[in-house]
């Protein structure tokens, strides 16, 4: 049986939010950016105004400002973004309960049960598109497709506030003369791959040998051919339903560059602190650990050792982070942005071997101490049981409360 996909974009989320809050900024150009006091003053989105000067999503406040001199900058509201996001899906879930977001403003939509009762697919696309612009006074692009990839590759060909419909007869006409890059799964470096071999377009992959793709690409390679090519058979899952845990992480970028070993100690000893906190609350530990480190010249570096105990206790996932960095890292250069990530989680009552230089007594008490913190913080504040050692001068930006708002991240 053929399916019923949609995939919903919601068109510059949160430059839209800001704007039909303010109806007077609609028509002029604006950007949401984030804090240049923590030196995050990157665009986050930007509206058709802004769009039209050139203005590109990731620009530096001081560009985006040199591109359009009138640009409205505004700050980020995230817990108001997710508020309205879980309103409009509320939405989608009016239609079908097969919604399955992808990122705080897009959403994939199986409404192969519901054409029944709604109509078509474009006709529920443009219902929904409509309601969306009626009630929450910003627009959507819907793609409507056979499968995820193209309703995700329709509702990109046309922005803002449109619906486009990519059938089984078509595609080929509609999609294979894109950019290779429109396809999800081509990343840059993929893209660097497949242009040195000749592979421009997505009809060229289609056509491309699949074994050729496979040796270029790995797996990855027989993947997108598949994709290219319209066979693409993953469902649309439901809204509430939770990946496996395969790692817990936290990066941020400093408020300025860290210069010394000691800055750098403090600023891991904080992260991997909050990374243990989230793991004790999902019941893990870590058996390996992922140190992330860019430059002030903006170039990335990660870094992977297995831990010789799993643990959940900030002290040890920062020392182990800590060595790789004393191993890898050789001031080339400044840090102006770290994580830590927990990698191999096990469950927290699965056994472990020990080591006989360990003292098992001392760590279960280190652990209910850590414990006891945890209720301490989520009763009173994150900031009531704090390190000494982090009292002094901190240079991480203040964390956007979870519970408020969680977003999808490339690295975490």
């Amino acid at each position: 049986m053929e399916r019923t996909i949609l995939h919903c974009d919601l068109n510059n989320f949160y430059a839209s939010v800001a704007c039909a809050e303010r109806p007077a900024l609609k028509t002029r150009p604006v950007a949401v950016c984030g804090s240049q006091d923590n030196r995050q003053g990157i665009v986050l989105a930007k509206n058709e105004p802004a769009k039209r000067f050139g203005i590109a999503t990731g620009d530096v406040i001081w560009q985006a400002r040199q591109k359009c001199p009138g640009l409205v900058v505004l700050p980020p509201d995230f817990p108001k973004y997710a508020l309205l996001s879980r309103k409009i899906r509320a939405v989608y879930q009016q239609y079908t309960d097969l919604v399955e977001p992808f990122g705080i403003d897009e959403c994939w939509l199986d409404v192969t049960g519901s054409t029944s009762l709604f109509g078509s697919g474009e006709r529920i696309a443009c219902e929904v598109k409509d309601r969306i612009r009626q009630e929450f006074g910003i627009t959507a692009s819907v793609g409507v497709s056979f499968n995820k990839i193209f309703a995700k590759l329709g509702s990109d060909l046309k922005k803002p506030d449109a619906v486009t419909v990519i059938g089984p007869g078509t595609f080929r006409q509609q999609i294979w003369k894109l950019p290779a890059g429109d396809l999800l799964g081509v990343g840059r470096a993929t893209l660097r791959r497949l242009s040195a071999s000749g592979i421009f377009t997505i009809g060229d992959i289609a056509q491309a040998d699949p074994r050729f793709l496979k040796r270029l690409l790995g797996k990855n390679g027989l993947t997108l051919h598949q994709y290219a090519n319209g066979r693409d058979l993953s469902p649309v899952r439901y809204m509430d339903r939770r990946p496996p845990v395969k790692s817990i992480g936290h990066s941020a970028t400093c408020k300025s560059d860290l210069q010394t070993d000691e800055e750098v100690w403090k600023a891991l000893l904080q992260l991997a602190d909050d990374v243990c906190a989230r793991l004790r609350a999902a019941g893990f530990r870590a058996g390996g650990v992922c140190l992330y480190l860019r430059d002030s010249a903006l170039a990335a570096r990660e870094f992977q050792s297995a831990l010789r105990v799993p643990t959940s206790l900030g002290t040890e996932l920062a020392d182990s982070a800590f060595a790789l960095f004393r191993a890898h890292w050789r001031w080339p250069l400044p840090i102006r942005a770290l994580g830590v990530r927990a990698v191999s989680l096990l469950p927290a009552e699965a056994g472990a071997q020990t080591s006989l230089f360990d003292d098992a007594a001392r760590r279960a008490k280190r652990e209910a101490l850590a414990r006891s913190a945890d209720g301490l913080r989520a009763r009173f504040g994150a900031d009531t049981v704090r390190r000494a050692v982090l009292l002094t001068e901190d240079k991480l930006p203040p964390a956007i409360p979870e519970k408020d708002c969680v977003l999808p991240n490339a690295f975490f």
